[in-house]
């Protein structure tokens, strides 16, 4: 049975979801029969999942509490609380688990901060780790790092357009720094989002926390938000503010580089779409946007070895300001956060362009799905 715990917005953000929800279909008619099953344990805005990559383990991303919390499953559609929630930072919105699956990577859409945590062998959040220099300036500040543990960024993304007279953000707002997603790179390194200072930066995992290695600057007032690391390593990134995806490689030196970029879709508008998440078909040969405003979905080709993307098809969503959508056995399911519902689409098995709605259920504010295992 194809089964889906569902993230959403609950009334500390304007939403009604009262916890994780169950998105789960009748064995063999499951792209007609999915239905919200309700929530599952309640829980604060889970606005973002992630999942353990060898326990049942989820964790989610409390966003207006700032806090992430895990949960372990304790039935075949039912999770309980692994210890307490942990402070993050203002506006968690987005989590990675490594590989490994002995840290998570959480970032702060409200603060700026990337924080890495720490997992124990049943997956239990433990104390984030800070940086050298943190506990080093603590020490001789005679102060103490937050009892929660929660280290603020090891080094705090600074402005690289800091000098340009006009200090606004596309929205009209003081450009501030919002760290927004993260990934897992295939030589072990991890990938950030900025999406206030225009920046994808990257680190390398220390001892003792974060460190960057380098950042790459996209243009100003740009947004990257999400990103897929595409089969060939080829990092794609979307651009909340101008409907964009670009596309980094690492050179011979391992610094990353921007080698092209593209327009979503050629009726994007600039101003009134805002791209949300980014995802990709299983083999990389296609990435789909959702354009918060014009409620669509955009397929874009990726041709060539990964480096070379264009704008494949545009079609509509289905909903109200699509929040999150996921390809999984040929459709497309996408979360509308507005109209307070989740739908199915069609994807053309030879284009892998979206097509027909399939079909559609109620569920409250959803804003991100992740398959039960």
């Amino acid at each position: 049975m194809t089964r889906f715990w569902v993230g959403g917005y609950g009334p500390d953000m304007g939403g009604a979801a009262t916890g994780i929800g169950l998105l789960a279909g009748d064995e063999g008619r499951e792209p007609t029969t999915l239905a919200y099953r309700g929530a599952v344990v309640p829980a604060a805005s889970p606005s973002w999942l992630a999942a353990h990559p060898r326990l049942d383990v989820v964790y989610a991303a409390l966003e207006g509490a700032g806090a992430v919390a895990a949960f372990t499953r304790s039935g075949e559609t039912s999770l309980t609380p692994l210890g307490r929630p942990v402070d993050a930072g203002e506006s968690v919105c987005h989590l990675a688990v490594a590989p490994d699956g002995g840290s998570l990577i959480a970032s702060c859409y409200g603060d700026g901060r990337v924080v890495r945590f720490g997992l124990g062998p049943d997956g239990s959040l433990l104390q984030a780790v800070a940086d050298d220099a943190a506990e080093l300036r603590a020490a001789l500040l005679g102060e103490e790092l937050p009892e929660s543990g929660a280290a603020a960024d090891p080094l705090a993304a600074s402005d690289p357009y800091a000098s340009d007279p006009d200090r606004l953000d596309p929205n009209g707002s003081p450009r501030v720094s919002h760290a927004h997603a993260s990934a897992f790179l295939p030589d072990g390194r991890i990938a950030t989002t900025d999406l206030g200072f225009d920046l994808v930066r990257f680190w390398r995992q220390g001892p003792s926390g974060l460190i960057l290695d380098h950042e790459v600057v996209l243009p100003r007032g740009t947004g990257p938000r999400h990103m897929v690391v595409h089969p060939s390593g080829h990092l794609h990134v979307v651009t909340e503010y101008s409907c964009e995806v670009f596309t980094l490689a690492a050179g011979p030196d391992g610094r990353w580089a921007v080698v092209a970029a593209t327009m979503t879709a050629p009726i994007a508008q600039i101003g009134s779409d805002f791209p949300a998440e980014l995802a990709r078909s299983r083999d990389g040969a296609t990435l789909y946007t959702a354009l918060r405003g014009s409620n669509t979905i955009a397929a874009l080709r990726v041709r060539g070895a990964g480096e070379i993307v264009e704008p494949l098809a545009l079609a509509d969503s289905g909903v109200d300001w699509p929040r999150h959508h996921l390809v999984h056995d040929g459709l497309l399911l996408v979360a509308g956060q507005r109209s307070d519902d989740i739908v199915v689409l069609d994807l053309d098995d030879r284009t892998g362009a979206p097509g027909r709605l399939r079909h559609r259920t109620p569920a409250p504010a959803p804003t991100v799905f992740l398959p039960v295992r």
